[in-house]
Protein backbone atom coordinates (compact mmCIF):
# COMPACT_ATOMS: atom_id res chain seq x y z
CA UNK A 1 0.00 0.00 0.00
CA UNK A 2 1.16 3.54 -0.58
CA UNK A 3 2.20 5.80 2.26
CA UNK A 4 -1.20 7.39 2.81
CA UNK A 5 0.39 10.78 3.52
CA UNK A 6 0.78 10.95 -0.30
CA UNK A 7 -2.99 11.41 -0.64
CA UNK A 8 -3.63 13.70 2.33
CA UNK A 9 -5.65 16.06 0.13
CA UNK A 10 -8.48 13.51 0.23
CA UNK A 11 -8.32 12.79 3.96
CA UNK A 12 -10.99 13.99 6.40
CA UNK A 13 -11.44 13.93 10.16
CA UNK A 14 -14.00 11.21 10.96
CA UNK A 15 -15.94 11.58 14.26
CA UNK A 16 -14.88 8.14 15.56
CA UNK A 17 -11.86 7.23 13.41
CA UNK A 18 -10.02 10.55 13.54
CA UNK A 19 -7.87 11.45 10.54
CA UNK A 20 -5.38 8.57 10.55
CA UNK A 21 -1.70 8.49 9.65
CA UNK A 22 0.60 7.05 6.94
CA UNK A 23 -0.99 3.58 7.32
CA UNK A 24 -4.69 4.23 7.88
CA UNK A 25 -7.52 6.73 7.81
CA UNK A 26 -10.77 7.93 6.25
CA UNK A 27 -10.85 9.57 2.81
CA UNK A 28 -13.45 11.12 0.48
CA UNK A 29 -12.67 10.52 -3.19
CA UNK A 30 -14.69 12.03 -6.04
CA UNK A 31 -15.68 9.31 -8.50
CA UNK A 32 -14.22 10.01 -11.95
CA UNK A 33 -17.32 8.45 -13.53
CA UNK A 34 -20.13 10.07 -11.56
CA UNK A 35 -18.57 12.84 -9.42
CA UNK A 36 -20.19 11.31 -6.31
CA UNK A 37 -18.13 10.99 -3.14
CA UNK A 38 -16.69 7.57 -2.44
CA UNK A 39 -16.14 7.02 1.28
CA UNK A 40 -12.89 5.11 1.72
CA UNK A 41 -11.45 3.72 4.94
CA UNK A 42 -7.90 2.42 4.62
CA UNK A 43 -5.88 0.31 7.03
CA UNK A 44 -2.64 -1.62 7.12
CA UNK A 45 -2.58 -4.00 10.07
CA UNK A 46 -2.29 -7.66 11.09
CA UNK A 47 -0.50 -8.57 7.85
CA UNK A 48 -3.08 -7.04 5.50
CA UNK A 49 -3.54 -3.84 3.52
CA UNK A 50 -7.24 -3.09 3.21
CA UNK A 51 -9.55 -0.42 1.84
CA UNK A 52 -13.32 -0.33 2.11
CA UNK A 53 -15.20 1.73 -0.47
CA UNK A 54 -18.83 2.77 -0.10
CA UNK A 55 -21.57 5.04 -1.38
CA UNK A 56 -24.80 5.91 0.37
CA UNK A 57 -27.18 4.64 -2.32
CA UNK A 58 -25.36 1.81 -4.17
CA UNK A 59 -22.23 -0.32 -4.26
CA UNK A 60 -19.22 1.13 -6.07
CA UNK A 61 -18.85 0.02 -9.68
CA UNK A 62 -15.77 -1.52 -11.33
CA UNK A 63 -14.36 1.81 -12.54
CA UNK A 64 -14.70 3.33 -9.06
CA UNK A 65 -12.99 0.35 -7.43
CA UNK A 66 -10.20 0.53 -10.00
CA UNK A 67 -9.78 4.26 -9.31
CA UNK A 68 -9.45 3.59 -5.58
CA UNK A 69 -7.05 0.68 -6.16
CA UNK A 70 -4.77 2.92 -8.25
CA UNK A 71 -4.83 5.66 -5.61
CA UNK A 72 -4.18 3.52 -2.53
CA UNK A 73 -1.87 0.81 -3.85
CA UNK A 74 1.47 1.12 -5.60
CA UNK A 75 1.69 0.60 -9.35
CA UNK A 76 3.44 -2.77 -8.97
CA UNK A 77 1.06 -4.25 -6.37
CA UNK A 78 -1.64 -6.80 -6.99
CA UNK A 79 -4.76 -6.47 -4.84
CA UNK A 80 -8.02 -8.38 -4.75
CA UNK A 81 -11.68 -8.43 -3.88
CA UNK A 82 -12.79 -11.55 -2.00
CA UNK A 83 -16.12 -13.32 -2.09
CA UNK A 84 -16.66 -15.14 1.20
CA UNK A 85 -18.98 -18.10 1.67
CA UNK A 86 -22.34 -17.09 3.17
CA UNK A 87 -21.42 -18.61 6.54
CA UNK A 88 -18.44 -16.22 6.84
CA UNK A 89 -20.00 -13.16 5.23
CA UNK A 90 -20.54 -10.20 7.54
CA UNK A 91 -22.22 -7.14 6.04
CA UNK A 92 -21.94 -4.04 8.18
CA UNK A 93 -22.74 -1.66 5.31
CA UNK A 94 -24.94 -2.82 2.39
CA UNK A 95 -23.18 -0.60 -0.21
CA UNK A 96 -19.56 -1.36 0.70
CA UNK A 97 -16.91 -3.30 -1.22
CA UNK A 98 -13.36 -4.13 -0.10
CA UNK A 99 -9.89 -4.44 -1.63
CA UNK A 100 -7.29 -6.58 0.14
CA UNK A 101 -3.56 -7.26 -0.22
CA UNK A 102 -1.57 -9.64 2.01
CA UNK A 103 1.71 -8.07 3.15
CA UNK A 104 3.84 -11.19 3.69
CA UNK A 105 2.92 -13.44 0.75
CA UNK A 106 2.39 -12.95 -2.96
CA UNK A 107 -1.14 -13.30 -4.28
CA UNK A 108 -1.32 -16.31 -6.63
CA UNK A 109 -2.11 -14.91 -10.07
CA UNK A 110 -3.09 -16.58 -13.34
CA UNK A 111 -0.94 -16.20 -16.46
CA UNK A 112 -1.16 -12.66 -17.86
CA UNK A 113 -2.89 -13.88 -21.03
CA UNK A 114 -5.80 -15.03 -18.83
CA UNK A 115 -6.20 -11.63 -17.14
CA UNK A 116 -8.19 -9.52 -19.57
Amino acid sequence: MRNLMEINAFRFNHPTLGSGDETCGPFLISSKTTGRNLAVIASSDLGWDHVSVSLTNRCPNWLEMEQVKRMFFREDEWAMQLHAPPSDHISVHPNCLHIWRPQQVAIPIPPTWMVA
